[in-house]
């Protein structure tokens, strides 16, 4: 089932759902969900469902007077966040400026507190593509403008924002009769979906191998989340089990940057968990498959698959766009 957009809200009321910060978003940061509420969570994906139905960036009366900057840190080459970061900053009349590891040397030209004030003099915001967690918590605690977490290796909080988005749109409103499955490496997308969908109370389980499961601190702050809310939380080796009803299965990368050299180890480990016809046959009958792309077909999810739900993937890489619009107009306001 394809939930259609509602009608757009006029433009009036959308300027006072920006404006008024009801869900208390406006100058934080947004390093991991945890430090987030349901509220805030799902102001972002009502606020991304209104610019992606109401084509916002033709309507210059709700835009800032003078262009905000968004300076975009990033160790890791990417297709996805750079072109929807750079793009949402477009459609927003701002700024965006693209710093590779080269121009900045996080951590090793310049310290992370260091770059962290110096950008916080120049730039609005500033998002953070990087290896390690500490980079990003580090920026945050010494810039005095807001950052963003783009990627670490801990988490990957702007994805969920796409994938929960895609999911209310495909399956319906995001509560305790919505279920979605992940297959795969217990990874940064993974926690993010945990405490992204347990604090909205969508259903979640998820299979990997022993030896990948998802760290613990993000295992008990989901199960914490699934008492408050009513979810429930399924963590399993079992593949068929994991999917069983699930109406979304999702399924990552096995070995994700900086893990290419235990990339034959983990085809063969994770062959098993391959998002193919036979373990989507065991979801719901109306399932949709999801993949947060880039995608290895043949490796953990297959060629048939890919090309089945071809649609549903892209909508979620769409959604990238609408879900970051919505949180840079959400922190940095008008």
């Amino acid at each position: 089932m394809e939930v259609p957009l509602a009608l757009p809200l006029p433009v009036e009321q959308l300027r006072e759902l920006i404006t008024t910060d009801s869900s208390g978003w406006r100058k934080k940061n947004c390093v991991s969900l945890m430090d987030h509420s349901a509220q805030q969570i799902r102001a972002v994906l009502e606020l991304a469902s209104e610019l992606k139905a109401h084509d916002l960036q033709r309507k210059s009366s709700v835009f800032w007077d003078y262009p905000r900057t968004l300076a975009m840190l990033f160790q890791k080459s990417s297709l996805r966040t750079r072109v929807s970061f750079e793009v949402s900053m477009a459609h927003l009349r701002g700024h965006a400026i693209y710093l590779s590891p080269d121009d900045v040397g996080l951590g090793i030209r310049e310290s992370v507190e260091d770059v962290a004030h110096g950008l916080s003099r120049w730039v609005d915001a500033i998002t953070a593509r990087v290896y390690h967690h500490s980079m990003v918590t580090g920026l945050a605690t010494h810039a005095s403008v807001p950052v963003i977490n783009a990627l670490s290796d801990q988490e990957h909080p702007i994805q969920a924002f796409a994938d929960l988005l895609t999911l209310q749109e495909h399956c319906g409103p995001l509560g305790n009769s919505r279920s979605i499955a992940y297959v795969g490496d217990g990874n940064n997308v993974l926690h993010a979906l945990l405490i992204g969908c347990t604090k909205l109370g969508v259903n979640i389980s998820a299979a990997y191998p022993t030896g990948y499961e998802p760290a613990a601190e993000y295992v008990q702050a989901a199960l914490s989340e699934a008492e408050r809310t009513g979810a429930t939380v399924r963590l399993t080796n079992d593949p068929v089990e994991a999917v069983r009803g699930a109406e979304a299965v999702y399924t990552d990368v096995w070995a994700s940057m900086g893990q290419e050299h235990e990339k034959e180890e983990r085809a063969a480990i994770f062959a098993p968990y391959q998002l193919n016809a036979n373990l989507l046959s065991h979801a719901a009958p109306s399932a949709i498959a999801m993949h947060c792309l880039p995608a290895h077909r043949e490796e953990e999810i297959s060629s048939e698959v890919m090309a089945g739900h071809n649609n549903t993937i892209f909508d979620q890489a769409e959604n990238r766009l609408h879900t970051q619009k919505a949180l840079l107009l959400l922190i940095l306001g008008l």
